[in-house]
This record gives C-alpha cells, structure tokens and sequence, in this order.
C-alpha cells in the first residue's frame, strides 16, 4: 500500500534513478499521474510536460472503457470493442473525449504543444494502469513522434497487462504488480479523482 500518489511517486522515482544520466522528459497523464510524474521529475532533475489521453468509456459504465484516443489522435481500441457498440456509438464517444483532451491541453497545458520528444529517452508516468487503454495511446503517441526510448513506469498494474505493454517499449518500472488486481486504487490509502487546480498547483511549482 501507498499512502498517497506523493508517496508514490517518491518510491517510483528512485526506481528510476538508472535513467538519470539520460536526460530524459517526464511525461505525466493528467489528472492522476501529474502528482507521480513531478515527483520522478523533480528527482532525476529531468523535465516535465503533460501528455494529454483520454478513455474512451462506455455509456453504461464509465470507469470502465473500449479504448483511448491521444492528443495527436492515435487510438486504441480493443479488438473486441465493436461486440458491445455500434460504430455510431463510438464515434460519438469519441468525439467527446477529443472535445475533453482540447480543454484539458487549454486548461493544464496553458494550450501548448507537447515538447518535441523525437530521439529522446521518454518515461511515460501514471498513477496506475488498469486495462492499458489510455497508456497504450500514449505509447502510440510517443512513436509516432520519432522517441528514441519509451519507458513506462506506474506504482501498479496487473501482471498480465505489464507483459502485454511491456512487449510494445523499451522498458517497465512497476513497483506492485498484486496476484489478485482489480483497480489501482486497491494500493492507496488516500485515493481521491484529481481536480484541475490541483493538476495547476503543481504544474507551477516546475515553471
């Protein structure tokens, strides 16, 4: 268990302390990954931006999603997503998050571009990984740009999501991976959705 997303990432970072004499850019995704993401940053002395994905959720049940589409508009969608929703339906969903990933790059990224990452070690960060979706995305992203290395690195995942990942990037820091997962909150003590403001508080402490 961890206390909170800032103890967290305090155990993360020095996981990743291999990665230091690298350069490379911390990129978090927002909202819960920003806290884990600036305390990696702030370790490796490394710089940091936000990398804007988003779940693309069923209608039912929004937790729970078919896939994620990235700020540049690479996507993922599970193979089996057209079983349980018509093309029309997805479209629509999917134009809301697009809609959702403009205000929040307006909002948390003040509307500038994501830095230019292309030959670049890259360290993808989120407060855990639950189906994969919106961290494979960003991974999409991330090659489509030209990253010369990707690491993904969470506190959490499920040992069977982290070999799937693991096989599409260079290198995975996972601190728990429990035998029995059933959402990333199972490891905080302190578990609560991110607001705007505090994603802000600690974008400015990096400025």
């Amino acid at each position: 268990m961890f206390k909170n997303r800032k103890e967290a990432g305090d155990k993360l970072a020095i996981a990743l302390d291999k990665y230091r004499k690298e350069k490379p850019i911390v990129l978090a995704i927002p909202r819960g990954g920003v806290e884990i993401g600036y305390r990696v940053a702030m370790y490796l002395e490394a710089e940091m931006s936000l990398i804007v994905v988003r779940k693309l959720p069923f209608p039912d049940n929004p937790e729970a999603g078919f896939g994620a589409i990235a700020e540049n508009g690479s996507t993922f969608i599970f193979p089996e997503a057209g079983n349980w929703l018509s093309g029309e339906e997805m479209q629509s969903i999917e134009e809301a998050q697009i809609a959702e990933i403009e205000r929040r790059i307006d909002v948390l990224r003040s509307g500038e571009p994501l830095p230019d990452i292309e030959d670049r070690t890259v360290i993808l960060v989120d407060d855990g990984i639950a189906m994969g979706s919106t961290m494979r995305a960003a991974i999409m992203l991330c090659k489509k740009k030209k990253a010369k290395k990707i690491v993904v690195a969470v506190p959490v995942t499920g040992r069977e999501t982290a070999a799937k990942i693991g096989d599409l990037i260079d290198d995975m820091v996972v601190l728990e991976r429990p035998h029995q997962f059933y959402a990333v909150a199972q490891v905080y003590e302190n578990w609560y959705d991110v607001p705007d403001f505090e994603v802000l508080e600690i974008m400015k402490m990096i400025e």
